[in-house]
């Protein structure tokens, strides 16, 4: 497995913040991080569109950022649809009576004992006969190692053909799969894997003898059905990473099913998704016959120790001034504001630097990279201020952030309160039992509806804010 994890070391996506090196222009002139974010503001309809999160750099963003498992002590609901097959949960990993050099691989990687969602999923996933699995979790709670440890376990290293297929939505994603393939299994030599992504290229006139094949859909559909270089119906073990990001890509859900009409009706489905809504259901339900379903319930944002507030403000100018005057009156310590269009988090940074404060910017044109880089110097506070679109997405927190400011309220495409973002945009601030602060600034009748919606909404009173007093202002400080 020694080339493998080469590879997977070489291509890490995780180390390339530490030595991030963006070209900013295209004259050949390298800039140092290009964190001195372009603030010229421009003109283009592109910039003047809402700012959408892709699914798939958002999945990633939140992979590289985690630090490890999250300790969670939210419920699991399991719902067993096979009665032949009872649910037990394992404590330790050598209750799982794994093989010694995967043991090893995983206690070099710094698992000590099993996760929440890994005490029930990992006896189901190793169990025999296999076991079909629908699981839902967010990223940090050790899922990935979870299926990973099932592949590597499934394999027959005496037969020299593809035995376990585990698809990912975009190459960055599968990299992301085979680093962790490659720790688990780095005791395992006798363990081949092999990438189906984009780059990689196979010799036609030889069938793959790789065990275990990670990758995106339309590369495995190629190798597998098109160019006909490995059996599919010899398949023991199916994985569907990030279900919902693979519904969300244009082409791989065809893909998805294409490649899953080819596989012998024995083989092992396990399917895998950060949520859970009709849409994943009904593609899992396509895919997996008799699934244990595995969900770990998310943590309930709350608005119990946020403090609401609106301002009334005549124009765009208003609003900054009324960020100023608060600025003026109580000490903040972090801030987020969220803005619609990237042209008006451009024109918001470079007012707010030309003022004297230390800006970030995160926006949909930054790459992926970038944004780790600016989520990185935030979070240490070197930057005070994050100006964001709808691209900061949930599952990122930054535990200094005291008051979020909504420069524009989210709505959806019908020009309706979205009433869900606004709960994850305000739920930035008040993380971790501590108090916070949520500002909404307002313009006309058509905002102060859209406010109005969240109140009746959430239940929650939103108090009025005058930011031209600075008594007024200092009250909330307090």
């Amino acid at each position: 497995m020694g080339d493998w994890a080469k590879k997977a070391e070489d291509q890490e996506v995780s180390q390339l913040v530490d030595k991030l090196n963006i070209d900013c222009d295209t004259t050949g002139n390298t800039h140092k991080k290009c964190l001195d974010y372009d603030l010229r503001v421009s003109k283009s309809d592109e910039e003047n569109e809402f700012d959408v999160a892709d699914p798939a750099e958002t999945s990633l963003l939140i992979k590289i950022l985690g630090k490890g498992l999250v300790n969670t002590k939210l419920s699991l609901d399991i719902q067993q649809k096979n009665p032949n097959s009872p649910l037990h949960s394992v404590k330790t990993f050598e209750a799982l009576h794994l093989k010694a050099s995967l043991l090893k691989g995983i206690y070099a990687m710094g698992f000590n004992t099993p996760s929440k969602i890994q005490e029930t999923a990992l006896p189901t996933l190793l169990a025999d006969p296999p076991q079909n699995m629908i699981a839902q979790s967010q990223s940090g709670t050790g899922k990935t190692a979870a299926f990973v440890l099932a592949m590597l376990s499934r394999v027959n290293v005496s037969l020299n053909h593809p035995q376990v297929l585990c698809l990912s939505p975009t190459y960055e994603l599968a990299i992301q799969t085979g680093e962790v393939a490659a720790r688990m299994g780095q005791f395992c030599p006798e363990i081949k894997l092999r990438f189906a992504v984009r780059g990689e290229e196979v010799d036609r006139s030889k069938k793959i003898e790789e065990h275990i094949l990670i990758g995106t859909p339309g590369k495995l559909l190629d190798w597998g059905i098109k160019f006909r270089l490995f059996d599919m119906k010899k398949i023991i073990v199916f994985v569907l990473d990030e279900a919902d990001v693979m519904i969300a890509t244009q082409g791989h859900h065809d893909q998805c099913i294409r490649i899953h009409k080819m596989l012998n009706t024995q083989c092992q489905m396990l399917f895998f998704s950060a949520t859970y809504d009709k849409e994943v259901m009904d593609f899992a339900r396509l895919i997996v016959a008799d699934p244990t379903i595995i969900r770990l319930m998310r943590e309930e944002e709350s608005l119990e120790n946020i403090k609401q507030y609106y301002v009334r403000c005549k124009n765009e100018e208003g609003k900054y001034n009324a960020i100023q005057n608060i600025y003026g009156c109580i000490s903040v310590g972090q801030a987020i504001i969220f803005c619609h269009t990237r042209r008006t988090a451009a024109w918001l940074a470079a007012k707010m630097t030309s003022d004297g404060h230390s800006v970030a910017v995160l926006s949909g044109d930054l790459t992926v990279e970038q944004r780790l880089a600016v989520l990185d110097r935030f979070r240490s506070g070197l930057e005070k201020v994050l100006i964001t679109t709808n691209v900061l997405s949930r599952g990122i927190d930054i535990e200094q952030v005291t008051i979020v400011v909504n420069f524009d309220l989210p709505i959806d495409v019908r020009g309706m309160a979205d009433c869900e973002t606004y709960l994850h945009r305000i739920g930035r601030t008040g993380r971790f039992g501590k108090s916070g602060i949520a500002i909404n600034l307002l313009t006309d009748e058509k905002t102060m509806k859209v406010c109005s919606d969240i109140e009746k909404h959430f239940n929650k009173k939103i108090e009025v804010l005058n930011t031209d007093s600075a008594d007024d202002i200092e009250k909330i400080g307090t």
